[in-house]
């Protein structure tokens, strides 16, 4: 609703988001980029606790290469198969847990090559740090990149992120890229 005194609209939630000073640790158009996906997984995707990240939560908490994003998906984004197995011998469902997952934007003309992902993959633990409410919640994430590895069936989380890359026309498609090599799923 506008206000009385104006006569001009309240701005919309995506103008809001595009805050007008970026902050100045890296280059406006990587943190617009990293407000775009974030928009799209808050409002497409339903995540929740949404943060960019702009220095490495590991010591000694350098700058990291470009800004991520962290956040809570609904519902669990990978599970391993070794981890799979397990749960559907006990009969448990993957999503009781919520993970947290780091996340990459990038654009689709973007060329990438194993040195950037590993400059990635150097300033992110295997999982990404909670906010202090969900900490206290219990909701998984360290940020040490230890990994869980709790509980029946839980296996030590390798690194991972989640790449989105946006196209020219606003779509947005994920992908998960791990650090390590990881063992196929059977069918």
């Amino acid at each position: 609703m506008a206000s009385p005194t104006s006569n001009a609209p309240d701005p919309s939630a995506l103008s809001l988001l595009l805050k007008p000073n970026p902050p100045l640790e890296h280059p406006a158009y990587l943190y617009r980029l990293a407000q775009q996906i974030l928009h799209n997984l808050q409002h497409a995707h339903y995540w929740t606790s949404l943060r960019i990240h702009s220095v490495s939560p590991l010591p000694p908490h350098a700058l990291l290469p470009r800004p991520l994003i962290t956040g809570l998906p609904p519902q669990r984004v990978y599970v391993h198969p070794d981890e799979q197995a397990s749960l559907l011998k006990s009969g448990r469902d993957a999503n009781e847990i919520q993970e947290w997952e780091w996340v990459l934007p990038t654009h689709l003309k973007e060329k990438w090559s194993l040195r950037r992902f590993a400059e990635v993959f150097d300033g992110i633990g295997a999982v990404p740090p909670p906010e202090e409410e969900e900490a206290q919640r219990g909701v998984v994430g360290d940020g040490d990149g230890a990994g869980e590895g709790k509980g029946e069936g839980r296996r030590k989380r390798l690194k991972r992120v989640l790449l989105a890359t946006l196209s020219d026309d606003s779509t947005v498609v994920y992908y998960i890229v791990h650090d390590e090599i990881v063992k196929p799923r059977q069918n």
